[in-house]
């Protein structure tokens, strides 16, 4: 799928199921026939669009979505997808698609949504493009700091669990040289000599 057919065909849709592959990649071979099976399945569905896109021959359309790896797949709202984490066989696709592929409430679906989610919408609708893109900007922000905070603490328990762990080898070792190898050795040496 080509940059101008992913902005036809899947930007354009009320919701997208989009699997980043690239044509070397063995997991990406294994899974093709099912999703090649869940694409047809959804062929002609008005609200979903199953979809794949080359890596090899569309580097930026994949850089722009995120992609690292492959195959990584993506569903929702086409401006705002999510990774999908599930399995890569058909019916756990086609399960997924069944559950949480339905349209749902977004800007080309106001009409599904709930009343102060659709003024929501029309509010920022309403921003001009600096506005929005300000506020945009200073969400992604938020998220970024709560995941360096995230990191952060995680260095710091890594770093604890390491001390700790180099404390524990220190005191196993200290008992061990203490002598209750031998203890125990004397304990069995007695143990064999009543029993004789």
């Amino acid at each position: 799928m080509s940059p101008g057919d992913f902005e036809a065909h899947v930007r354009g849709s009320k919701n997208a199921f989009v699997k980043f592959y690239a044509p070397w990649c063995g997991h990406c071979k294994k899974m093709a026939p099912d999703w090649e099976e869940l694409a047809d399945l959804y062929s002609s569905s008005p609200t979903l669009t199953i979809a794949s896109v080359n890596c090899d021959d569309f580097k930026d359309l994949c850089r722009e979505n995120g992609v690292r790896g492959f195959p990584t797949i993506k569903y929702g709202d086409p401006s705002n997808m999510e990774k999908y984490q599930g399995g890569r066989d058909f019916d756990s696709l086609k399960k997924f698609a069944e559950e949480n592929l339905k349209p749902v409430c977004s800007p080309s679906n106001i009409d599904l949504c709930e009343a102060d989610k659709k003024k929501q919408i029309e509010d920022l609708m309403a921003l001009d493009a600096a506005t929005l893109d300000s506020k945009i900007e200073e969400k992604e922000k938020e998220l970024k700091t709560a995941e360096e905070t995230f990191e952060k603490e995680v260095e710091k328990l890594q770093a604890r669990y390491e001390e700790l762990e180099k404390e524990k080898t220190e005191a196993v070792k200290a008992v061990k040289d203490s002598g209750l190898g031998l203890m125990k050795a004397v304990k069995a040496a007695s143990k064999k000599k009543d029993e004789l």
